[in-house]
């Protein structure tokens, strides 16, 4: 394995995790909501079966904000370059086994990891460390038993 130390961005990362951390707490403080982006999505599609503008608006801002970030980013540093090694089928079939994990699990890696954990909450620690672990054996299966 190869580390590229030269594209290690210590302020970035600190500056994203607090941004994150920031973000999950103004909504929590703010409409007492859990900034699980699974969640917040799926409220947006179900906002369009049964309306509730008071839902449906800050839902939409959290996605569009989400969606905005990397341009504005963009204003001030370069972005990362991005290398898919994968078709869009497989890409395609990644993103629903993750979205039938975020129906089991009752949440995703935002909803249970940052604000999960924060409030101490049993189930999300357990959920994040599954989660976690998950990942670990899959990245192992695939690069190194595959």
């Amino acid at each position: 394995m190869h580390i590229a130390w030269e594209q290690f961005t210590p302020f970035t990362a600190i500056s994203g995790g607090l941004l994150i951390g920031l973000a999950s707490v103004l909504l929590m403080a703010g409409i007492g909501r859990i900034a699980g982006v699974t969640g917040i999505l799926a409220g947006i599609f179900t906002g369009l079966f049964q309306p509730n503008k008071s839902e449906w608006s800050w839902r939409l801002a959290f996605i569009l904000g989400l969606a905005v970030s990397p341009f504005l980013y963009s204003l001030f540093a370069e972005l990362p370059a991005i290398d898919m090694q994968l078709d869009w089928s497989a890409i395609l079939f990644a993103g629903l086994i993750v979205g039938f994990g975020t129906r089991l699990g009752s949440g995703c890696t935002s909803g249970h990891g940052v604000c999960g954990i924060s409030r101490l909450s049993p189930r999300s620690i357990i959920a994040t460390i599954v989660f976690m672990a998950a990942g670990f054996a899959t990245v192992a299966l695939i690069r190194h038993i595959l």
